[in-house]
């Protein structure tokens, strides 16, 4: 049986920079989760996430179909429970999920569950890496800098906590942590 390794951090925090470094470096499992939100332009259905109307969202959720869901800034986001069950019993899985998603997966997955807490080195920095993405208006920046301050107040929830001033830095901490688990009784 596997772990389940979760990277969390606000929006802008480069946590799915630092996903897809981490899978490029080892094979482990990846969950792609499901979203309401629209498909960002470089972003590929069923590799990114799966795009869905809200609608079949819900129906996934009244199914059961989600091991963890959450609604946030007016979007569904959720990992596929059936994929996530299969993987852990091969070995290693990576989700990328927001502060809710975390706690209840930490909650149903006793044990099994290592969250991880990338933040990034400031506010001020997290707003430059916002707008740098050039995929937001300033009024959403405005309310993604706001959930991340909330965001940010969870991390002492975290098994680990890892600044992200320098991605190479940032991905090596976290390949050292994965690592550490490894050999946890």
């Amino acid at each position: 049986m596997g772990k389940i390794f979760v990277l969390s951090s606000p929006s802008g925090g480069g946590k799915t920079t630092i996903r897809n470094r981490l899978l490029k470096q080892h094979p482990w499992a990846y969950s792609v989760s499901c979203t309401t939100r629209l498909q960002r332009q470089g972003e590929k259905d069923k590799k990114d996430y799966f795009f869905v109307s809200e609608r079949v969202f819900k129906r996934k959720i009244e199914k059961g179909k989600f091991a963890e869901w959450a609604r946030v800034l007016g979007n569904y986001y959720g990992t596929p429970k059936q994929f996530l069950e299969k993987e852990i019993k091969k070995g290693d899985v990576l989700l990328e999920i927001d502060v809710k998603g975390a706690k209840q997966i930490k909650r149903i997955y006793k044990g099994q569950t290592v969250l991880i807490f990338i933040a990034p080195p400031s506010l001020r920095e997290l707003k430059k890496r916002l707008a740098n993405r050039k995929t937001e208006t300033m009024t959403e920046i405005a309310r993604r800098l706001e959930l991340a301050r909330k965001e940010m107040a969870e991390r002492n929830k975290y098994d680990y906590l890892v600044i992200n001033k320098n991605l190479k830095n940032c991905v090596e901490n976290i390949k050292v942590i994965m690592k550490a688990e490894e050999f946890k009784i």
